[in-house]
């Protein structure tokens, strides 16, 4: 029992704290970007998701750096970019332009974009192979639909529904995508490269 007790109370190295602080960073600017679209701030949400992509590079990177990473910022960083990049772009896309839309029309459009999106995060924990990823990222399908807000596009509602559930549908296939490293190496097509830097 006193040994148990000083395991959970045994404090994290530094190392492995600071990922999780970066990580923490990433999911306070998605709940501040949901925040902000009740309130009706649409451009400074959208901002707020592509901060968080700041946010979500840098954990990893500096876990990586310093040999921090683990389990738990695994699983934390999934849940970050579950808020971040799937619900609180969707609660924007729906605030935006599918509020209203054939009756619930545009709440499911929405909702469909934010569970395919935590589909894509949990295959990823499960079957993720070193080199590429399968199915658009998660982060770059935020990415993506958000710039149309950020960059102030109107589209009709029936349009933008088209564009949510195709982009979706890109996290949940399995069409590869290079990562960022491959990337760098010359190896990633334009379309794809596109795709992940929006």
């Amino acid at each position: 029992m006193v040994a148990r007790r000083k395991r959970m109370h045994k404090k994290l190295p530094f190392r492995k704290i600071v990922p999780n602080m970066i990580t923490s960073g990433n999911m306070l600017c998605g709940m501040l970007s949901i925040v902000l679209t009740f309130h009706g701030q649409y451009v400074p949400a959208a901002l707020l998701v592509y901060i968080a992509m700041v946010f979500d590079y840098l954990d990893g990177d500096m876990a990586r750096r310093l040999g921090g990473s683990s389990e738990f910022g695994m699983e934390l960083d999934s849940l970050a970019d579950v808020v971040s990049f799937g619900v609180a772009p969707a609660v924007l896309l729906y605030s935006v332009y599918l509020q209203g839309f054939w009756s619930v029309t545009g709440a499911l459009v929405a909702a469909f974009f934010a569970l395919c999106g935590a589909l894509r995060l949990a295959r990823f924990n499960v079957h993720h192979v070193s080199g590429s990823f399968q199915g658009l990222p998660i982060p770059a399908a935020g990415h993506f639909v958000v710039s149309f807000v950020f960059a102030g596009i109107a589209l009709p509602a029936w349009l933008m529904s088209l564009v949510t559930v195709g982009t979706g549908l890109l996290m949940i296939s399995s069409v590869p995508f290079g990562n960022l490293k491959t990337l760098k190496k010359g190896n990633l097509n334009k379309v794809r490269a596109f795709a992940l830097l929006g």
